[in-house]
């Protein structure tokens, strides 16, 4: 997950989910452009509710996930009043954990991606992803190129 993106990752279609965020005033740096902690907001906002979408607001009592890793990558500018699209999707699935790969577009340019490694607990620690979870997860898959 390290180092710079894959070209696939700066392709909107390659995410199958996608939610239009408003850029604020109050986000931009001395130089006129929306700052890193702005971007990590609109990442998170955008992961919640790809979360939400997928019905996975909605949990079992002493049953969570927790955010193990976040991955910021930014490929350019990107600049208020313009809305920024955040896609996501599933990128990987393991035993525990799942990652979800999102990229954040404006004017229909890529301007960062996200990498967010989550993992699913108990009150005990790490957890095995339940089946139908897991089945939930893969049909959210990234569209990688043929």
């Amino acid at each position: 997950m390290s180092g710079k993106p894959e070209g696939w990752r700066l392709e909107r279609a390659a995410y199958p989910y996608v939610h239009a965020a408003e850029t604020r005033f109050q986000d931009l740096d001395p130089l006129g452009h929306v700052n890193n902690v702005a971007m990590a907001a609109l990442f998170e906002n955008g992961r919640v509710r790809f979360n939400h979408a997928l019905g996975l607001g909605r949990r079992q009592k002493g049953i969570r996930w927790l955010i193990a890793k976040v991955e910021i990558n930014y490929i350019a500018e990107a600049h208020f009043p313009d809305d920024v699209e955040i896609a996501s999707g599933i990128g990987t699935i393991g035993n525990r954990s799942w990652t979800i790969l999102a990229a954040a577009f404006q004017n229909g340019q890529c301007v960062a991606t996200c990498d967010t490694v989550i993992v699913f607990t108990d009150t005990t620690g790490a957890i095995a992803l339940p089946l139908e979870m897991r089945a939930l997860l893969e049909t959210n898959l990234v569209r990688l190129p043929a």
